[in-house]
């Protein structure tokens, strides 16, 4: 058993249990963040911030929702909204918060891709991140089907009827799914139960997971140089701050992310009291009626993009049915980011400035995740069948030819 002194204080006797000395130095004082960044590098902490968010405005939520077909659209529309003390304001904190949140994580996501933060040493950093990015989907998903209106009912038809496109085991994986033959108050309970607990508890575990992986290779900077961190680190540590490339994350780090983060809440709570209605589908003001079908179903903004890949092959080809190519198409658009560090097949770490010909390959890129995303809330016919088609095509041939591109711009610098 180890000895233990007399504590002249309550951290002293806390450091002798717990170590918290050194639990600070290795989280705050001792973790090296490299000094060239901007504010991009700010959104691990408004992702976390507004995470805190959802899960506070949501068990406030919570306490008055009724999971029950019956009872759950009165709840939600009149309970919380009406009756219940600043139940508007909780329930505008968490629709925003749940659209504002993919906001961070596509701006997150594409700031990596920029930067090439996903390779030599970080791919584990990337593949934790995109694990975080599909957590979040599912909530997302499950926590839209949560109001039971009309969009959330036909969303919940579309989504699971995906799942009947699996070989052999489809049709009874979409009734395992359901809990029924069709979307119903046990799908809704069921949801219920993966939104409020397992999938937050889930995202709680990958978050942990994805600050654990930045601690070795650590965290890329603006021009992507790699040098010795423990090196930069005793330079700062001896007085030399100024030519060391590297600060502390607390207090220098955490203080510019609480600047980002203090303007992201001004922003935040803008859209709460004045445009929270962009966080809410008026189609969804509708009770649930599995007799009426909505003339346009979509989901919501963050998912237009590949619901758009989905029904942009919305023709038979060689013999395959529409469904079942857009089906691939679908789950090759969710599933290529994952292992885009091995796409990528330039042997350095360069920002996207300085790699030409990946360069235009991003900004065709992010042109064409934007057009999919407008004609993904557009009913899919007659010209915007054919625009969506050309740019869910257009979006699969960037990543098949993502390693030829990457080559070029390595041999054009000698690196191959």
């Amino acid at each position: 058993m180890a000895k233990f002194e007399k504590a002249n204080s309550v951290g002293e006797w806390l450091d002798q249990r717990l170590n918290t000395t050194t639990f600070n130095k290795v989280m705050m004082t001792e973790y090296w963040i490299p000094k060239d960044i901007n504010f991009l590098w700010a959104m691990g902490v408004l992702l976390a911030t507004t995470f805190g968010i959802l899960i506070i405005s949501g068990i406030f939520l919570m306490m008055y929702y009724k999971p029950d077909i019956g009872l759950a659209f009165d709840s939600v529309n009149y309970t919380i909204m009406q009756e219940v003390a600043f139940g508007w304001l909780f329930r505008h904190m968490h629709g925003v918060a749940a659209s504002v949140v993919f906001l961070v994580i596509y701006i997150h996501m594409f700031t990596g891709i920029y930067y090439g933060s996903y390779k030599q040493g970080r791919e584990m950093i990337w593949i934790s991140g995109m694990l975080l990015f599909m957590t979040f989907s599912a909530a997302g998903f499950s926590g839209y089907m949560l109001p039971w209106g009309q969009m959330s009912y036909w969303a919940a038809m579309v989504i699971t009827n995906l799942f009947g496109g699996v070989p052999v085991i489809g049709d009874a994986l979409v009734i395992w799914i359901r809990g029924d033959f069709n979307v119903a108050d046990a799908t809704l309970t069921r949801f219920f139960m993966l939104h409020v607990f397992l999938l937050p508890i889930t995202i709680m575990g990958i978050i942990a997971l994805h600050f654990y992986t930045l601690r070795i290779p650590h965290v890329n900077n603006q021009s992507s140089e790699e040098f010795d961190f423990d090196e930069e680190a005793e330079k700062y540590l001896a007085g030399n701050k100024k030519e060391s490339k590297v600060i502390p994350f607390w207090p220098v780090f955490i203080s510019k992310d609480l600047a980002v983060l203090g303007i992201f809440l001004i922003f935040y709570f803008y859209l709460v009291f004045f445009h929270y209605n962009f966080a809410m589908d008026p189609v969804n003001f509708d009770p649930a009626d599995n007799m009426v079908t909505p003339a346009h179903i979509y989901p919501e903004w963050y998912f237009l993009w590949s619901y758009e890949v989905l029904r942009g092959f919305f023709f038979d080809i060689a013999g395959f049915k529409a469904f079942d190519i857009g089906l691939i198409a679908f789950a090759f658009a969710n599933g290529i980011f994952l292992v885009l560090p091995w796409l990528d097949r330039d042997p350095a770490i360069l920002p996207a400035h300085k790699r030409p010909v990946f360069f235009i390959w991003f900004w065709i890129l992010m042109a064409d995740l934007i057009v999919l995303t407008v004609y993904g809330k557009l009913p899919p016919t007659g010209v915007n069948a054919w625009v969506g088609f050309f740019a869910a095509t257009l979006f699969i041939i960037l990543f098949l030819v993502l390693p030829i591109v990457t080559k070029i711009d390595a041999k054009k610098r000698g690196a191959l």
